[in-house]
């Protein structure tokens, strides 16, 4: 037990790490390619953090368990979008004026509503459903590639003392690659032990999945999101989190119930309406001032908390 405590605190130190150095290189490549901090969280920044998640679903998956694995994504979004937005805008406010990020918030939530009519109405996630979800992932890749070839059209080319203080190519790919095994490994690490240490106290395996490795599959967003909210990336911040929700249900279940049928029989109706209801409101609340202030914070993290405590007294 001791041991495990002890990774815990190694993967948490190693993510924190990742992120720092990940969120430098997608600042870099966003002003090299002269494209928004929101186009690469929507994209670089997303599928890097979103590979926890990854791992994590495709194993349950061939292990026959499609409710731990949907459980894990569910979890997971609810997470990033209640958490890791709420704890951003509590570092720092942040500004949503931007039209494209209302544009993705809309998406997030379309694709939100497909995977519960998908797994709630048949008790299964058939194949067709996974290839759909993986066409939908397809559509808004390119719909975000659209968004960023008028984003380098739009902006100005950069020239002279500008032009020199750009961070070098190699340095972006070398802080996006080492960033990325970092919080791959360190999340890896930290999940196995975290859900090893709740084994040992007696919690759960379906609480497990919903609290435990939603949670820790997606620290590394929180990571990077929390970091880049700190040093003003507001496009990045908000961008990583809901690109990433979108990768979740898009490409890793998409990807998933490509291959094989996914049965989701212990995901609650409640569950779902948490998965759904928590991008609408952040949405709204997110319309009120075009700002995410810190009492907003408060209360997304708020709203949390209340359904952790209710899906562990559960």
């Amino acid at each position: 037990m001791i041991l495990e405590l002890v990774l815990i605190i190694v993967g948490i130190a190693v993510v924190l790490w990742g992120a720092d150095r990940f969120t430098e290189g997608a600042c870099g490549l966003a002003r090299r390619l002269n494209v928004s901090e929101l186009v690469i969280g929507l994209t670089i920044v997303s599928l890097g953090t979103s590979l926890p998640e990854f791992i994590v679903s495709l194993m349950s998956v061939l292990r026959n368990s499609s409710d731990m694995s949907v459980g894990n994504i569910l979890g997971s979004n609810i997470f990033n979008i209640l958490v890791i937005i709420g704890a951003s805008s509590i570092m720092r406010p942040i500004k949503v004026r931007d039209l494209q990020l209302r544009q993705h918030f809309l998406v997030c939530l379309s694709v939100s509503c497909l995977l519960w009519l998908f797994a709630y109405t048949g008790g299964t996630i058939q194949r067709w459903e996974g290839f759909t979800l993986a066409v939908f992932f397809c559509v808004y890749i390119y719909m975000t590639y659209q968004i960023a070839a008028k984003d380098r059209k739009a902006a100005p080319s950069q020239e002279g003392e500008n032009q020199k203080q750009e961070m070098s190519l190699s340095r972006i790919t070398l802080f996006i690659i080492v960033g990325t095994v970092a919080l791959v490994g360190g999340g890896r690490v930290l999940v196995e032990n975290a859900a090893a240490f709740a084994r040992e106290i007696g919690i759960r395996e379906s609480v497990i999945g919903m609290t435990i490795l939603a949670g820790g599959t997606s620290f590394p967003e929180l990571a990077t999101s929390v970091i880049a909210a700190r040093k003003g990336s507001y496009g990045l911040s908000l961008g990583n989190a809901i690109g990433s929700n979108i990768f979740n249900v898009a490409f890793v279940i998409g990807t998933c119930g490509s291959f094989v049928q996914m049965p989701v029989t212990e995901i609650t109706l409640i569950d779902w309406f948490v998965f759904v209801g928590s991008v609408m409101l952040t949405w709204l609340v997110a319309s009120t001032g075009h700002k995410l202030d810190k009492k907003e914070g408060i209360l997304l993290v708020l709203c949390y908390l209340a359904y952790l405590t209710w899906l562990l007294l559960r």
